[in-house]
């Protein structure tokens, strides 16, 4: 008998890292939705990626291959049963970590050729359509450009950043960005809507915005923060997985506007402008992907910015969504995972460090303080998912790294030492339960996890990155915040174990290299002493800030001697403020500079790798 079930990948992602390794092992290639047919020990034997219900086509169906794998199984069950061992055995298999390979700034080097070789020179993006917005690669290159000043690096973020929010894959009515363009144009768009990269684009055009104080960069950013308060925040302050690509069984249709709309909706002159602006046809830009027939409606998109026709848009705009909300909305997937929200709470309190806005600060908090109150068990650890108020399923190494990073940015925007406190308890958490003591890197899924036929241990940066480069990442600043170079030997053990894996490909692995860009250095130990509220202070921070310094960790350090950072970061003890005015110290690679209460003076030491 075969029964069927249905795993939600979000929810049990170290269950599709499993079988996506299967299938991968089966048929040289992976996907999604993923169908994985398995003994009941777990053992695969088969996996497809979609199988149509009925043949369609010359495709055999669902239903065809259980009748033909039925048919085996009484005939010649040791052909499943060795084909299931097989591939158990090689998905159980570890590899040692290669200790004779070392990732260096050459690394960084070979995957910043590669991406501007792959580098699409018409239409932003690198390679050919489907087109990912991937935001990590764009913050490797913001990085690689920052240590090289290699212009072209800068270029190719901001060629993609724009084309990307002038195109279809922008919801430039209700904000936020669709999944993933079917063209190389980023016009036609996957609609469907994650948090993720709502997270990840946010810090990208915040990042870009500090480089270049392109008014436009910040504006994508607030609009993404709209959309996010708007649609995907719970009143309880988490923030919502995902919103479908469909509404009443079409794809898009919720997000498509015909000529004939805008003109009955809108005065003559602001549908002209309307359907001129954003490249409306009367028979449509959108093309049904099945009939490959234009639908008679439009995706709006830009071929160029507004300009000083933003604040007229604005108000039509307005009127379009709510015309728009009058219809049926996709489906919202409501659940929330920590993980995502992890990332998330890093981009908003980012972003509230960039332009200085205490909205995005109480709304990272709020987020982290729902996470930490909710979802963690008795005894502290973490857990994966809440929905309809049940919190449940073990965390992954995903759910440890991306709120550890939150609560890393969260600390360097309020200074809260209680943030940082738990990010390392839960750092050191994520150490005894996800770390490989025998090869080197972080596992999936805990050494008291589900036992599954294998713990996975992953490293690729695909749609999001993964849980060991981010680890790597938290661990570097965690050293350097505390002191800890313990914190940094775990670090430089995931570069060692992973080395032979990133040379293969480097730039399918920017969140890695981003990491390793910080390990390599220059990077900056900033300690700010002074009154947190007091005018000096918050000036000094504010310059702080205004720099792009990616590859530092800033600590403030209250002037009495007695206090939580003090406690955490044992050697800022010896740290005292100067004349009792602001003091920084700044140290580069833990070579510490005389302390200076002048903020110039504080900007020329920091600029020699800063903007």
């Amino acid at each position: 008998a075969f029964i069927a079930i249905k795993v939600d990948r979000e929810e049990r992602p170290d269950i599709d890292a499993i079988y996506m390794q299967a299938a991968m092992m089966l048929n040289g290639g992976g996907g999604w939705p993923l169908n994985v047919m398995i003994m009941p020990d777990g053992k695969p034997f088969f996996a497809a990626t979609y199988i149509p219900k009925e043949d369609r086509f010359g495709r055999a169906g669902l239903k065809t291959l259980i009748s033909k794998i039925d048919q085996i199984w009484r005939t010649e069950p040791d052909r499943i049963l060795a084909t299931a061992s097989q591939i158990s055995a090689a998905l159980t298999t570890s590899k040692p970590g290669d200790t004779q390979l070392t990732l260096n700034v050459d690394t960084l080097t070979t995957a910043y050729q590669q991406f501007s070789h792959r580098f699409d020179t018409e239409y932003g993006g690198f390679g050919p359509a489907p087109k990912f917005p991937t935001p990590h690669n764009l913050l490797f290159l913001l990085r690689y450009w920052l240590r090289t000043k290699e212009s072209r690096a800068l270029e190719m973020v901001e060629s993609t950043l724009q084309a990307m929010q002038q195109g279809g894959i922008y919801d430039h009515i209700g904000f936020g960005f669709h999944r993933y363009a079917t063209d190389a144009k980023w016009l036609l768009p996957h609609f469907e809507k994650m948090l993720y990269d709502q997270a990840m684009l946010a810090m990208v055009y915040s990042e870009a915005f500090q480089i270049t104080r392109n008014p436009h960069y910040e504006q994508t950013t607030r609009e993404i923060f709209s959309y996010l308060f708007r649609e995907m925040t719970d009143s309880e302050g988490g923030f919502y997985t995902a919103e479908d690509a469909d509404s009443e069984g079409e794809e898009g249709k919720y997000y498509l506007w015909s000529e004939d709309e805008i003109r009955a909706l809108l005065t003559e002159d602001d549908a002209a402008f309307v359907i001129q602006t954003f490249n409306f046809a009367p028979a449509g830009n959108f093309i049904d992907e099945a009939s490959k027939v234009r639908t008679g409606t439009n995706i709006p998109h830009l071929t160029k910015p507004l300009g000083s026709a933003s604040p007229r848009w604005e108000i039509i705009r307005s009127n379009l969504l709510d015309t728009r909300n009058t219809r049926v909305h996709p489906y919202k997937d409501d659940k929330i995972l920590t993980d995502w929200n992890g990332l998330m709470i890093a981009a908003l309190a980012k972003s509230a460090q960039i332009f200085n806005d205490p909205q995005y600060t109480n709304a990272a908090a709020k987020a982290a303080n729902f996470i930490l109150q909710t979802l963690r068990n008795d005894q502290g650890r973490l857990l994966h998912r809440y929905r309809d108020n049940e919190a449940g399923i073990q965390a992954t190494l995903d759910d440890y790294a991306f709120l550890i990073w939150g609560l890393i940015e969260l600390y360097e925007t309020t200074f809260d030492a209680s943030y940082l406190d738990i990010a390392i308890q839960l750092q050191d958490q994520q150490i005894t339960h996800f770390w490989d003591a025998e090869n080197g890197g972080f596992y999936l899924t805990p050494d008291d996890g589900e036992k599954l036929i294998t713990r996975p241990k992953e490293i690729y940066d695909g749609a999001i990155p993964s849980g060991n480069s981010i680890a790597m990442q938290n661990l570097l600043r965690l050293g350097r915040i505390t002191a800890n170079i313990q914190y940094e030997n775990y670090a430089e053990a995931i570069g060692q174990t992973f080395s032979n894996t990133v040379l293969d490909m480097p730039s399918g692995y920017t969140q890695l290299l981003s990491a390793l860009n910080f390990a390599i250095g220059p990077a900056f130990e900033i300690v700010v002493v002074g009154n947190p509220n007091a005018s000096d202070t918050q000036a000094m921070l504010a310059a702080i800030r205004e720099i792009y310094l990616p590859n530092k960790v800033l600590i403030l350090r209250p002037p009495e001697n007695d206090n939580p950072i003090t406690q955490l970061a044992e050697f800022t003890r010896q740290y005292q403020a100067v004349n009792g005015k602001a003091t920084v110290y700044i140290c580069e690679n833990y070579f510490c500079h005389q302390p200076t209460t002048d903020i110039q003076t504080m900007l020329s030491m920091l600029r020699k790798t800063g903007n």
